[in-house]
């Protein structure tokens, strides 16, 4: 599988099995953070985004890595900005000046992520970017999934669907995720890649293309409502970055009866994150698809990162990242996202990140048996 903007790692760089912990050279003993990670003291910090634009930050990531931290007996303190980037830097100062030797930052706007990843640098804690590379920030290690990949298969299944709903040129419009996330730009360069091969030869039409301010679902309901307007309703397929800017548009789509299966004259949407509300509505066929990025996986490679760190060690990743902004390479791990549709929901709920509990509740009961679930 090809990564935009990354190159195999140096072969000795490698550590054997990719995460395995390697002594830190580097580490001199002379911050207060190196001193606790010599005497196997302070504890790792998390720093999470916000609980709305996904179901993730709220609820799946917390556990997770609370989870594999507990299961390695290293103290973990996780907190979550609730989408204010001052509360991001004050929880960033807080930690490190309470002892923290490891960070790992899912940072909610480049300013604020740049701002805890300098100052960790000055205290000489270690620093992880969580699923979004802070550009210009310098941190120690990168954690993510193959983001120009997840773009891709969006690309792939609207083009699927729209073949399912047979309209000749269809109209599409894109709900992008945040300007400041460099996630959605690599999204954004996936799906395109996907895509423009079919602006270019006439048989689909190019609509609004916009970004989401914070991944704000309900400004993202604001714009597409306007791009409804914009042309009378005449809008066949929304490439929509994420199951929340999804539902987003589907909710619109629900009030003027142009939700359903595009076979039906519905209008296909996708998503991504699995979460239950993207996965209810791929059952009831009013989203195209989504993609599963296994979120344990991603957990579980940055507690490993940090666990190896906060004990003095140095955790090297098989792969580098290049920051578009510095230039710099960033020691990274990658992992595979998976598309979803509604033959293989069952599978996100096999793998346990979905509960059939939660997936079936009530009206979507017959659903989940109609699809093997």
């Amino acid at each position: 599988m090809r990564r935009n903007l990354v190159a195999l790692a140096a072969v000795g760089l490698l550590c054997v099995g990719g995460l395995t912990a390697c002594t830190d050279d580097d580490d001199s003993g002379t911050t207060a953070a190196q001193a606790r990670r010599a005497s196997g003291t302070g504890k790792v910090g998390v720093i999470l985004p916000d609980t709305t634009t996904s179901q993730r930050w709220g609820s799946d990531d917390p556990k997770l890595l609370k989870a594999a931290f507990d299961a390695a007996e290293v103290p973990v303190e996780i907190e979550n900005a609730n989408g204010d980037p001052g509360n991001f830097q004050r929880i960033g100062d807080r930690m490190i000046a309470e002892g923290a030797t490891v960070l790992i930052i899912a940072n909610l706007d480049p300013a604020s992520g740049q701002y805890v990843l300098d100052k960790a640098r000055e205290a000489g804690v270690k620093t992880i970017d969580y699923d979004r590379l802070t550009l210009n920030g310098g941190a120690d290690y990168y954690v993510s999934f193959d983001n120009v990949q997840v773009g891709k298969f969006q690309g792939q299944g609207l083009i699927r669907c729209l073949q399912e709903k047979k309209v000749d040129k269809p109209r599409v419009v894109y709900l992008n995720g945040a300007l400041t996330d460099n996630n959605a730009l690599l999204f954004k360069e996936g799906y395109n890649s996907v895509l423009q091969p079919k602006y270019d030869d006439g048989s689909f039409l190019k609509g609004p293309d916009q970004f989401v301010d914070k991944w704000d679902n309900k400004e993202g309901r604001t714009i597409f409502i306007e791009m409804m307007t914009q042309f009378n309703n005449e809008i066949d397929g929304v490439l929509a970055a994420n199951d929340g800017l999804g539902n987003a548009a589907i909710s619109v789509l629900r009030e003027r009866k142009r939700n359903g299966k595009p076979m039906n004259g519905a209008v296909p949407v996708t998503g991504q994150d699995a979460e239950t509300q993207g996965l209810q509505n791929i059952l009831a066929g009013d989203q195209c698809m989504t993609v599963y990025k296994p979120f344990k996986k991603e957990a579980d490679a940055a507690a490993r990162l940090a666990i190896s760190l906060y004990k003095g060690e140095q955790a090297r990743a098989d792969e580098r990242v290049k920051d578009p902004e510095s230039g710099a390479y960033v020691p990274s791990v990658l992992l595979d996202p998976i598309p979803v549709y509604k033959e293989n929901v069952r599978d996100v709920i096999k793998d346990g990140f979905a509960t059939k509990k939660a997936v079936c509740a009530g009206r979507f009961a017959p659903m989940c048996q109609a699809a093997g679930i």
